[in-house]
């Protein structure tokens, strides 16, 4: 067994662990676990966990189920709520096939995939997501509620920020967890939080993402709160983002910065920049993945529907941050996707989206500097600004005629992904909502 299975097996002994989650994503970007006790782990470093598949969503058939759980080592997590003979560890793993070939539908190994293609133009990709949540009321039952938990706005602190005591355990866990957290506050709407971490490569930062949702998720619950992701769980009041800051470095040297140039951006960067407009809507069916993420991206409450790209203007889709540090943090920012997406999915659209740019050496317009908002629909229209499709149907369309991002995602992983969303788009049309009901049920 090499040094880093090794080391993780005596960090769970000397931890005192006595479980340990194996954890994976299915296509939706859902957590699922396998747990073992921690005399077993032994057994899962070396050859892997079986499993049945056809009970996971967009896995596979009943009748060719059987799967394997390989752990990635470097992923250990010990869980910072939990002690004694209950103390408990995440591995995170990848899916295999029983003939040891890794399994096309995993999101994980698609992510992989893009990562092993940019590595092969010389490139590392880094993202730094920017998370925001809403902590929610739960009702006499302990069932989440769409009820505001304080009136708190963009910065504010206790009293008005009731949900400061919540989202400071929150860091707390996630430091305890090896997080580098950077920033952590209210966000704009009562309720609202957003809690930054450090950036890292886009495979680890995916990690990252998925365990933050789950440890928000159980430190709220510990407060009496439920931490949702859901883009928009509140009507009439700003959704929930999660901007990324993205970035190449090639030879151990941002490949974006450029100190010659007139942005300070590189040619790589630009191209990147290109290509992530080439390829936006098709990015908007995984960036932003429900019937309900398209509440947010609405205009009026912030959110960057309009296709364009600046430097410091925050009503574009893709802005370029200033920096005091530029030849080492020269980024970009996408700020669309929203943090119910699956982000092994949504990186790996991003990557690809970005590397077609840069192989086909596509150049953007020029930024646009002005407040979009207030654009009227003719000056949008003579500045060639577009704007994100304005529902899941028309992401899903794009995402189907695109065939860089197609391509990327795999035909196992479209075909299933495309067919849940449909399920989805079906349900919510045949729903007969609240709304409907306050609208009509008494005037007609």
């Amino acid at each position: 067994m090499d040094n880093v299975r090794k080391q993780v097996l005596k960090k769970v002994e000397t931890g005192g662990i006595s479980f340990v989650r194996l954890q994976f994503t299915d296509i939706l970007g859902i957590p699922k676990n396998v747990e073992i006790t921690a005399k077993q782990l032994e057994g899962a470093l070396s050859k892997g966990i079986a499993f049945d598949g056809s009970s996971v969503q967009g896995f596979m058939r009943i009748f060719e189920s059987d799967m394997y759980l390989k752990v990635d080592p470097q992923t250990l997590v010990i869980h910072p709520w939990t002690s004694g003979a209950s103390s408990t560890a995440t591995l995170i793993c990848d899916v295999y096939l029983p003939n040891e070939k890794p399994f096309p539908g995993d999101p994980r190994n698609v992510l992989r995939q893009a990562v092993a293609r940019a590595r092969k133009k010389g490139f590392d990709f880094y993202v730094g997501p920017e998370p925001e949540f809403f902590l929610l009321q739960r009702d006499a039952d302990s069932q989440p509620t769409a009820e505001v938990h304080d009136q708190g706005g963009y910065f504010d602190l206790h009293p008005v920020d009731y949900g400061e005591v919540a989202r400071k355990d929150i860091v707390i866990a996630l430091e305890q967890m090896g997080f580098e957290v950077e920033a952590a506050h209210h966000e704009v709407a009562p309720s609202q939080h957003e809690i930054d971490f450090k950036y890292a490569d886009a495979l680890r930062t995916a990690d990252n993402v998925m365990l933050f949702k789950i440890a928000a998720k159980k430190i709220a619950l510990t407060h009496g709160l439920h931490a949702t992701f859901m883009p928009k769980p509140i009507a009439g009041i700003n959704g929930s983002g999660m901007h990324c800051h993205m970035s190449l470095f090639k030879d151990g040297k941002n490949a974006f910065y450029n100190p010659k140039s007139q942005y300070l951006l590189s040619h790589t960067a630009l191209h990147f920049i290109a290509g992530l407009i080439e390829h936006i809507a098709a990015i908007t069916a995984m960036a932003n993945p429900l019937v309900n993420s398209y509440k947010r991206l609405v205009p009026g409450y912030e959110a960057p529907v309009n296709v364009c790209w600046a430097r410091q203007n925050r009503s574009a889709l893709i802005r370029v941050p200033a920096s005091n540090t530029p030849q080492l943090s020269t980024r970009v920012e996408l700020r669309s996707p929203d943090p119910s997406c699956n982000p092994y999915l949504a990186f790996a659209a991003i990557l690809t989206a970005g590397l077609d740019g840069i192989e086909r050496k596509l150049t953007p317009p020029d930024p646009v500097e002005e407040n979009i908002y207030e654009l009227s629909a003719s000056e949008r229209q003579a500045r060639d600004i577009a704007t994100l499709p304005g529902d899941l149907e028309s992401a899903l369309q794009a995402l189907q005629k695109d065939k860089v991002v197609r391509e990327a995602l795999g035909p196992h992983i479209m075909e299933k992904y495309v067919e849940a969303k449909k399920q989805e788009l079906d349900g919510y049309r045949t729903h007969v909502s609240g709304w409907e009901l306050s609208q009509y049920l008494s005037r007609y």
